[in-house]
């Protein structure tokens, strides 16, 4: 897949000849109903023999207005967002930085010196997807901008069997996994939400308990689940590995300590720090609580463990084969 990153204005050398059909959207997490907008698009790039291109942005937009005061964590960063895009058989990615001049085009300035700079054949997107101010950037209006030079194709809404009316949307999605709702988040994304890392020392105490854990150092940028016990797998020069992990402060042991992500991996015995790793969220066990002492923790320990076990026996990477 070809990625092409461009700073507003466009530099038109950048862009190669030919027509394609251009998907578009911020496609954060790249999810069932991204994943729809995408699939429309390839299926009439294939039946015209043209090439599919995307057109995102390498940052959230929302984050040049300060919309996000504490901060904006990604279902996919940009390299993840990529992957998933390159799985799914896009051929060209347009990777815009979004700025406040990028921002500041009109409609008819943005599909004169993008969409038609991108010398697209025709544009798909979801019902809701805007390119400007949403009282007039709509896909709605996007045939009137583009004056009969390109096609227009609009994605319906796309919803899950077992929520016909609810619309499929990252913020959605962000706060399932804030809440620890992994399984109906996994259902929505069309994989299992992964984040990624690398094992860090941390203070052994997993190890006297007879629960040595990876203590897993993930990116600022990326969305942790909420606090709480969930099973996992994780993935270690390229092969996964079961286990379970603790998102949270340690709080049995005392109060104050820093947010950790502590995976024990079972069935292994492996010398792994500095190890780049990539976590799957399967399912949330329990929320994190303060035990009376280093007895009752392993106890319940030995149970999230056969739950884990017990869960990741089901588990079938064919039903989710964007990894």
């Amino acid at each position: 897949m070809q990625v092409i990153r461009i700073h507003h204005p466009l530099n038109p050398a950048l862009v190669p000849a030919g027509p394609v059909v251009l998907a578009m959207g911020f496609f954060d997490g790249v999810h069932q109903g991204h994943q729809a907008v995408i699939k429309q698009a390839q299926e009439i790039a294939h039946k015209r023999g043209l090439p599919l291109a995307v057109l995102t942005y390498d940052h959230a937009p929302g984050i040049v207005y300060h919309q996000y005061p504490g901060g904006f964590k990604y279902l996919s960063t940009t390299k993840r967002k990529l992957e998933l895009l390159a799985k799914l058989g896009v051929d060209r990615v347009y990777l815009v930085s979004f700025t406040s001049a990028y921002a500041s085009l009109t409609p008819a300035e943005f599909v004169n010196q993008y969409l038609l700079a991108f010398h697209s054949q025709v544009v798909v997107a979801g019902y809701d997807h805007t390119y400007g101010k949403k009282e007039v950037a709509t896909m709605e209006r996007l045939p009137e901008y583009a004056q009969g030079r390109f096609e227009v194709v609009t994605v319906p809404k796309f919803t899950l069997p077992t929520a016909p009316t609810a619309k499929i949307a990252s913020r959605h999605i962000r706060q399932q996994i804030q809440t620890g709702e992994i399984a109906a988040a996994n259902q929505a994304l069309g994989y299992y939400y992964t984040t990624s890392g690398v094992v860090v020392h941390g203070l052994a105490r997993g190890r006297t308990l007879g629960f040595p854990t990876a203590n897993i150092e993930t990116p600022t940028e990326e969305l942790l689940p909420g606090i709480g016990v969930y099973t996992t797998q994780v993935k270690i020069n390229d092969r996964w590995y079961g286990g379970m992990a603790s998102v949270g402060h340690n709080i049995t042991f005392g109060q104050g300590a820093k947010l950790t992500v502590e995976i024990y991996l079972f069935d292994f015995d492996q010398m792994i720090y500095g190890e780049d790793v990539r976590v799957h969220w399967l399912q949330h066990l329990r929320g994190e609580e303060k035990f009376a002492g280093a007895a009752e923790l392993v106890a319940q320990m030995k149970k999230d463990e056969q739950a884990s076990r017990k869960i990741l026996k089901q588990v079938k990477m064919k039903d989710f084969p964007l990894e």
